[in-house]
Formats: structure tokens, C-alpha cells, sequence
């Protein structure tokens, strides 16, 4: 545990005393406002021509009409944010040699990929806490349901983690960073279109390609639903890319 408090708090102290937090969380925070500022404004012009036809009112809910859309826009763009919160990780340490430093210290490889996964998922859920203001903005003026929000709010930090976990593999693989930015967003995007192909072909193939799609399991969360297989697939994701970025690691000790 020592070392993987360690290689977090030199990963946490790296994210901040580069632009790399700063940007992110900057941009980041003014796209999710920006559609937050649309769905929102749309969402008032809906209640007013409500006011107007009582009948309209009964499909009107601030979670379908806000929340959910805001939790599916926010899914897409973490597809081009997550890969600049780890495109540094290893391939860095590559680039620069420290790698070979860091794996002749006392620590275990499975310590070095926690500490530096647990850095980007603990500074990804920094940036996601920042969004908690725009449901307290809709729970200002209207009623929010708390369980589609909460829920909703665990399927994006699943999404997150994989989107992280496949970023961290990749950066393993390579010591250009620019390279492991724009393969993990390769990846992520081939994991979000293959759902596409779903409509293309039928029978089993349909199936395994709408399961394979890696933001169709994000619905569910914002309708207030936990659906096992929802879960069980993103910590699958999770888990392979750890366990395949592990191996990695183990053969970057073996060649030396």
C-alpha cells in the first residue's frame, strides 16, 4: 500500500504542477456548461408552452427533459478528454528513461499501475464533482429525483474508469504521448460506433455488437436504472486493460 500511496501522490503532484489539469478541467467544464446552458434554456421553452397546454405538462420531467440528455453529452465528451488525462502516464516515463528507474525500486509493477490509475481516476472524479453545480441549479427551481441522478452520476464514473483504464494500456504500449492520446481515442471511438454496425446485421452479431458498444451502457444509469450487465461490463473493461497493462509492465522488466 506504501507504494502505491507514493507513486499517487507524485502522479497527483505531476497532474498539477503541469497544464494538463488546468486545461482539461477548463475546457471540460465549459462544453458540459454549454450543453447544460442549451438543454436547460430548451427545457424552459418547454415549460412555458406547457403553461399554455396543461396536456403537454404530463410528459414534461426535469430528469428525462435535463438530466439525462446532459448525462449523454457529457459521456461523448469525456471520449476526447479522458485520453489527455492519461497519454502521459508511461509513455513519459518511456520517452524520458525514468521507467527503468521506477521498476528497480522496491515497488511492485501491480503498485505502480494502481497508484498511477488511481491518480487519474481520483483527479477524473475531481472533475466530475465540478458538474455537481448543474443539478443543484435544476434543483433550485424544480424537483430533481435523486435516484436516476445518483445512478446516473455511477454510470459516468464507470465510464470514466474505462475510458482511464484503456487510456493507461495504451500509454504502457508507446513512449510518445501524442501517440497514446490518439490511439486511446481511436479505441474508445471504435468502442462507441461498433453499436452502429447493430442496425447492419442480425441475430447473435447484433447482440455482441450492441453489447460491445461502450456508451450504450450508459442509458440505463440516467433512467435510474443499475442493471447488472451494465456494471459487470464496464469493470470487465476495467479489469482486462489493468491485467493486460500489467503484463506489460512485466514484460518491460523481463527485456530490461
Amino acid at each position: 500500500m506504501m507504494g502505491i500511496w507514493a507513486v499517487f501522490k507524485k502522479e497527483m503532484r505531476l497532474y498539477f504542477t503541469s497544464p494538463v489539469a488546468y486545461v482539461v478541467f477548463t475546457f471540460f467544464l465549459l462544453i458540459v456548461g454549454y450543453f447544460f446552458y442549451s438543454i436547460f434554456a430548451f427545457y424552459n421553452l418547454t415549460s412555458m408552452q406547457a403553461a399554455m397546454n396543461p396536456s403537454f405538462a404530463l410528459d414534461l420531467n426535469v430528469t428525462d427533459a435535463i438530466m439525462r440528455p446532459l448525462f449523454s453529452n457529457t459521456g461523448i465528451i469525456l471520449l476526447f478528454f479522458m485520453p489527455m488525462l492519461t497519454m502521459r502516464l508511461f509513455a513519459e516515463e518511456k520517452r524520458s528513461g525514468t521507467i527503468e528507474l521506477l521498476l528497480t525500486f522496491p515497488v511492485r509493477d501491480g503498485e505502480v499501475l494502481l497508484g498511477k490509475f488511481v491518480a487519474a481516476m481520483a483527479l477524473y472524479i475531481m472533475l466530475l464533482g465540478c458538474t455537481a453545480l448543474y443539478p443543484a441549479i435544476v434543483g433550485y427551481f424544480a424537483r430533481v429525483e435523486w435516484g436516476p441522478l445518483l445512478s446516473g452520476y455511477l454510470g459516468l464514473v464507470l465510464l470514466g474508469c474505462s475510458f482511464l483504464a484503456v487510456g493507461v494500456l495504451v500509454s504502457s504500449l508507446t513512449e510518445n504521448q501524442i501517440v497514446a492520446s490518439f490511439a486511446t481515442f481511436g479505441i474508445l471511438l471504435g468502442l462507441w460506433v461498433i453499436g452502429w454496425s447493430a442496425d447492419l446485421v442480425g441475430g447473435n452479431w447484433r447482440t455482441l455488437f450492441q453489447y460491445l458498444s461502450i456508451l450504450e451502457h450508459l442509458d440505463s444509469f440516467g433512467r435510474g436504472v443499475i442493471d447488472t450487465k451494465d456494471v459487470v461490463y464496464y469493470l470487465s473493461v476495467i479489469a482486462l486493460s489493468l491485467f493486460l497493462t500489467l503484463r506489460s509492465l512485466e514484460s518491460k522488466r523481463w527485456r530490461g
